[in-house]
């Protein structure tokens, strides 16, 4: 299940639409407009192997490491996000919800920086 922060613009949305990614939104598709970032993770929690997506760089600790979801933040312009989302989900490290769940992400234009689940430090893969 991939999900978009509630300000991911609409147009981002529909472009992962038009792509055929499934995708979510909060504030239209799940939890309620105005949700704030401590209540989502707890959201997340009851979901089935949710990817979250973010401009906000709040997501992006390694303290929020989690088994059961990943985090990703994405550290672009927001005309950007579906294209990078589309990149995260093609890439052959993240490709699947097994090899996405339990990382937090950070996706910029230089490449990927991600924190596992116990790892002692970040690690980092090319585009």
């Amino acid at each position: 299940m991939n999900i978009l922060d509630e300000n991911i613009l609409n147009d981002q949305k529909q472009l992962l639409k038009i792509w055929k990614v499934g995708i979510y939104q909060i504030g239209d598709d799940l939890g309620w407009k105005g949700m704030q970032d401590e209540e989502i993770i707890p959201l997340l929690h009851k979901l089935n192997r949710p990817t979250f997506f973010s401009r906000d760089s709040d997501f992006y600790h390694r303290n929020l490491c989690h088994p059961k979801y990943c985090l990703v933040y994405l550290d672009i312009g927001r005309y950007e996000v579906a294209s990078f989302v589309r990149r995260l989900l093609r890439h052959q490290q993240f490709d699947t919800h097994a090899k996405r769940m339990g990382g937090v992400i950070r996706a910029f234009y230089g490449g990927l920086s991600v924190w596992y689940l116990h790892a002692e430090k970040e690690n980092r893969f090319e585009w």
